[in-house]
């Protein structure tokens, strides 16, 4: 089967960004975590920071 890593920073309504990563198996249930942050250029760094693990 497949995989897929997916990573995204989001706005939230207090001026904060959140980083949501997504993993799973194509076809299956997935798994989600959330990480708060202060601000979006600090999420923006962990997002480059985990993808570069992952790579």
């Amino acid at each position: 089967m497949s995989r897929f890593y997916r990573m995204i920073v989001q706005r939230d309504l207090f001026g904060g960004a959140s980083l949501i990563r997504e993993t799973g198996r194509i076809g299956s249930a997935d798994q989600v975590w959330t990480a708060l942050n202060p601000d979006e250029g600090r999420a923006v760094t962990a997002l480059m920071t985990l993808a570069a693990e992952k790579r």
